[in-house]
This record gives C-alpha cells, sequence and structure tokens, in this order.
C-alpha cells in the first residue's frame, strides 16, 4: 500500500535490519526497540489488523512468530519473550506486526502496559463472557 513504511520495507525502497523472509512473512528489528532483538514479524501482503488477516497468512506468520520466540533466547540469553499486537488502537504502523522482544527478570518491563481491574462481580464476569459467546457465531 502507497505510503505504508512496512510495505516499502517489503518492496526494498526502505532500510530494514532483516532477521527473516519468504514469500509470505517477513522479521525485522525494531528500529527503536525495547530492549535490543526486539523484532516485528509482518505479513509481506499489506493487512491493516489481525482481523483483516486472511486465513492462508495464519500459519506461516504465527510459525515464525513461534519461531523467534524459541530462536531469540538462544542468540541473545535472553530469559524468554514478550509477544504483543496493537490492532489499531496504539497501531503505529497501520501494517499488522507482532513485537517478539527479549525479556529477562528484572528488566524493567513491567507486564501489561495498562491498568488492570477486576469484574464488579460474578454475574457481570459471565455477562461478558455470554456477549462474547454470542458474538463468535456471526464472525
Amino acid at each position: 500500500m502507497e505510503g505504508c513504511s512496512f510495505c516499502r520495507i517489503v518492496a526494498g525502497e526502505l532500510p530494514a535490519a532483516r532477521v527473516y523472509e519468504d514469500e509470505k512473512v517477513m522479521a525485522f528489528l525494531d528500529h527503536r526497540p525495547l530492549f535490543f532483538g526486539h523484532t516485528l514479524v509482518i505479513p509481506r501482503q499489506h493487512v491493516p489488523t489481525l482481523a483483516e488477516l486472511p486465513g492462508d497468512l495464519l500459519a506461516p506468520l504465527f510459525g515464525l512468530v513461534q519461531r523467534l520466540a524459541r530462536a531469540i533466547p538462544l542468540a541473545l540469553e535472553a530469559e524468554g519473550t514478550f509477544i504483543g499486537i496493537n490492532n489499531r488502537v496504539s497501531q503505529s504502523i497501520p501494517h499488522l506486526h507482532i513485537h517478539v522482544v527479549p525479556r529477562r527478570r528484572g528488566d524493567g518491563l513491567r507486564g501489561f502496559f495498562w491498568p488492570r481491574r477486576r469484574y464488579p462481580s460474578e454475574t457481570a464476569m459471565e455477562e461478558t463472557a455470554a456477549r462474547l459467546r454470542a458474538a463468535l457465531q456471526h464472525v
């Protein structure tokens, strides 16, 4: 897509420290990493969000994420990884990208970046679950 930075990386118009690429997916280092080794995994095809990802790209995309989740600890002596996706809100580039971030105990990253809260009641929790079950029948 014209103007998309990630599409321009795929096309070779913008530089990137490429980690992996094949005909469907690509991985490259984030230019402003949380920690060194922070990698972005994208479909080569322009897809704005996870909800819009064609089914035939699901396995290649998440297969690469899984491989990187194994490789990053080996390559960088990390203790684990954080995997994250933003869909529209906080998505800096409107091209689906999955963050695979090296993690170490005491690295300063504090779990999720937003406040967490409890449901006001078990009833409210079950009502929310019921709404999601109903919506799943339509998507």
